[in-house]
């Protein structure tokens, strides 16, 4: 199959899974063990459209960094043990290394912490050319200080800044 078959094939699949008007969108009609048309029986269909997804991904990172014009972020955002870095090291396995920065947010460093909540991400965004990919981002920033608002006063902010603590 040529490129353009194949992505246009790969969006028709991924197309249940995209959101795209957060209103109508309910997390719990989501079915997590959803396999689309790949049933456990359908494991060498599976690698296989994983290997013609891999060749189409090489092609089209060749074109990005050959017309060095955009970049492609990609942000992998989930609970720990639910796959990420398995998805990535599986996704990315026909990528050239040369043309991909992986970045993993873990806690801030006082570095970090001396700037603003998003320094830490904008600074790890892919430069022209290359693909980026975030395992966790600041998205995990703006939710947990919710849950620990200790975090918070780490971050040096004026009082009058942080608002009330639920």
């Amino acid at each position: 199959m040529k490129t353009k078959e194949l992505i246009e094939k790969a969006r028709k699949f991924s197309e249940p899974y995209r959101v795209t008007e957060g209103k109508g969108f309910r997390l719990k009609d989501v079915d997590p063990g959803d396999t689309q048309e790949f049933g456990a029986e359908d494991k060498p269909r599976a690698k296989e459209a994983l290997a013609l997804g891999i060749e189409v991904l090489s092609d089209l990172q060749e074109r990005l960094y050959a017309q060095d014009r955009w970049a492609v972020l990609l942000i992998f955002q989930a609970m720990d043990a639910a796959g990420k870095d398995g998805a990535i090291r599986h996704v990315m396995s026909g990528v050239n290394p040369q043309g991909c920065q992986v970045y993993s947010f873990k806690a801030p460093s006082s570095e970090d912490l001396d700037h603003d909540y998003l320094w830490r991400c904008l600074k790890c965004l892919p430069e022209r050319g290359r693909i980026g990919i975030f395992n966790r981002s600041y998205y995990e920033e703006v939710l947990v200080v919710r849950v620990h608002p200790e975090f918070l006063k780490k971050q040096k902010l004026p009082p009058e800044l942080i608002g009330k603590v639920i």
